[in-house]
């Protein structure tokens, strides 16, 4: 691209801008994927020129150096308003200098209102628009949202952002999955076990208990991001990796995917961190923290059991895991296969399972096997081989809003998805409204109830 884009971060104000929306437009702009962008960022508090620039600078940090940065710190301006008013949306487009990219840093009740506005108002041509997750509230929500985005742009040009479909451990799987010998022949039911997908956290509340408190873990992690990379993890061979065959491939596992045996209580466990210590550092409860409401019994640790319920995954399990204030990080997909249906005899001990890691943070792969030991060569024993993947050129969201400024929307959510994923979910939402499952607790610090399996 050689026009300039204009990138409106409405909601710039907010955490997000700062900590990961800058930052990645920060290593976009220094990579051979740059693009000349405009960066006008606003909101409804107040902010004095100098104080965005420092904003930005900041937020760049090392990344301000190239000449495509440099220009954009040049151009960037932020402009207090209310996103929600037609006056002002007009005012932010008369600021911007070319094709203009709206992102929405914004939660989901204010994006349904400056969507509403945006229908109000002659738009610039080419808009594109981004929206953060989550997408709607429910499936219903979301059915609506993709009826009043329609009314104003065509569906190619709506980014509904996925970060972790940036991530290079996701994209590494598209070519773990399709590009190797070893692995494309058995990657099915007939080979493997379970598939387990983890995102723990050691972070606990972290003051976001405006957002957290009424999504928890289920929502914050598992209706979106995890759904996300079981559908990469679980899908056929697209015919090519484009923004309409890659994301069909994706749609078509989910619309397989259920609660298992379509029993939301039997297949769900949640449960919330009581006080403990971290690090060495006292963490208090949860029910504890400001802007807790306990009424919400809301979730720090979730964890559901889905199928797939196509040819290739009848009988394997998808376990998907979130939780915060865990004992350690633990960011990653665990496959693990079928053991051997017998042993040679003579070798000593039993087959244990291989396994397949991949870790989402850090980049790494580790292949488990078993092989003859170290000592007796007839005696078997576990042996790991690693890998460190390639260190990507840009951050998630760098990958992310390459996508948005090329006009390119692979990496990004479809409408139909997102309603799907809300509707594979909805059981659970339910039972546990319902109080039919109950909510467990945890110490902060520890791998989570004591009488959860490991």
């Amino acid at each position: 691209m050689t026009d300039t884009t204009t990138l409106i971060i409405l909601g710039a104000s907010g955490d997000l801008t700062e900590r990961l929306l800058l930052p990645g437009l920060a290593s976009l702009l220094k990579s051979d994927r740059g693009v000349d962008v405009q960066l006008i960022g606003t909101g409804r508090s107040e902010r004095s020129p100098e104080e965005w620039d420092d904003v930005v600078t900041t937020a760049f940090n090392g990344d301000a150096g190239s000449d495509l940065a440099k220009k954009t710190l040049a151009s960037s301006q932020y402009i207090q308003g209310d996103p929600t008013t037609v006056e002002h949306l007009k005012a932010l487009f008369e600021a911007s200098e070319g094709t203009p990219v709206m992102y929405f840093a914004l939660p989901p009740a204010i994006s349904t209102k400056v969507i509403q506005a945006l229908a109000e108002i002659d738009l610039p041509d080419g808009l594109r628009l981004a929206l953060e997750k989550p997408f709607g509230s429910d499936e219903a929500s979301a059915r609506e949202l993709n009826a009043e985005l329609l009314k104003i742009v065509p569906e190619e040009r709506i980014h509904r952002t996925d970060h972790f479909l940036g991530r290079a451990t996701v994209l590494n799987m598209i070519g773990l999955r399709f590009a190797n010998r070893l692995f494309e022949p058995v990657w099915n039911s007939e080979n493997i076990e379970k598939v387990e997908i983890f995102y723990d956290e050691v972070l606990g509340l972290e003051g976001r208990a405006q957002y957290y408190d009424k999504a928890g873990a289920l929502i914050d992690m598992i209706q979106s991001h995890l759904l996300q990379v079981l559908a990469v993890i679980a899908m056929d061979a697209p015919s090519s990796i484009d923004s309409v065959e890659l994301r069909s491939e994706i749609a078509r596992v989910l619309r397989a995917t259920w609660v298992k045996g379509a029993d939301p209580i039997a297949s769900s466990r949640r449960a919330q961190y009581a006080a403990g210590t971290i690090d060495g550092k006292d963490v208090p409860a949860y029910a504890d923290e400001d802007g807790v409401d306990n009424e919400r019994q809301t979730e720090t640790l979730a964890e559901v059991e889905f199928e797939v319920k196509t040819r290739r995954w009848a009988g394997v399990p998808f376990i998907l895991r979130s939780g915060k204030g865990m004992t350690k990080i633990r960011k990653e997909v665990l496959i693990t296969f079928k053991p051997v249906p017998a042993l040679p005899e003579g070798l000593n001990g039993s087959s244990t399972p291989d396994t397949l890691r991949i870790e989402i943070s850090p980049e790494t792969m580790e292949l488990g096997v078993t092989t003859n030991g170290s000592g007796n060569p007839f005696d078997l024993e576990k042996s790991t081989m690693s890998v460190t993947l390639g260190k990507p050129e840009l951050t998630p969201y760098g990958e992310v809003l390459s996508g948005i400024f090329h006009d390119d929307p692979t990496l990004s959510i479809r409408g139909d998805v997102a309603e799907r994923c809300w509707a594979i979910v909805a059981p659970v939402i339910e039972a546990w409204k319902a109080g039919d499952v109950p909510l467990d607790t945890y110490a902060a610090g520890s791998t989570g109830p004591s009488d959860w399996p490991a």
